[in-house]
């Protein structure tokens, strides 16, 4: 006797609360190839599997972590490849560790700079504002760019 296993399918909705991607976002992320083709019913509905769900999974948490799209397509292919060694893997996650330390000073910079501003600030009625002049490309030097 044989017993049969089926694969439990579901539509986008489903398929995008279970993984918590919106289901524009899993449509970008088919037309982007991060998703092989999805199975669809005969009336066009795409039919989404457990594991499609999974990668979906993988692609929000590299994203949450402010990975690009194309480090997510790499970090998937590694992901997936079983062969893979690990020392890409940490090449691109070194790599957006330094991106991100870069991204950190820069704004804490331009937090410096702000601060500084408001500080000059009177808030008051008058119309003089060294924020407005900052904007306006005034002397005070922002540091940040």
């Amino acid at each position: 006797m044989t017993t049969g296993t089926t694969t439990a399918h579901f539509n986008i909705g489903i398929a995008a609360s279970r993984s918590g991607v919106s289901a524009k976002m899993v449509r970008h992320y088919e037309s982007l190839g991060l998703l092989p083709a999805i199975d669809r019913t005969q009336a066009g509905y795409r039919r989404y599997t457990e594991r499609e769900v999974h990668t979906l999974r993988f692609i929000r948490r590299a994203r949450d972590l402010g990975f690009s799209m194309a480090e997510t397509a790499e970090l998937l292919r590694l992901w997936q490849d079983r062969e893979r060694t690990s020392a890409g893997v940490r090449r691109i996650a070194q790599r957006h560790v330094e991106d991100l330390e870069r991204k950190i000073a820069e704004l804490t910079a331009m937090r410096r700079t702000l601060e500084r501003l408001v500080d000059c600030c009177h808030g008051d009625g008058r119309p003089e504002c060294p924020i407005l002049d900052e904007l306006e490309g005034g002397t005070t030097g922002s540091g940040a760019g």
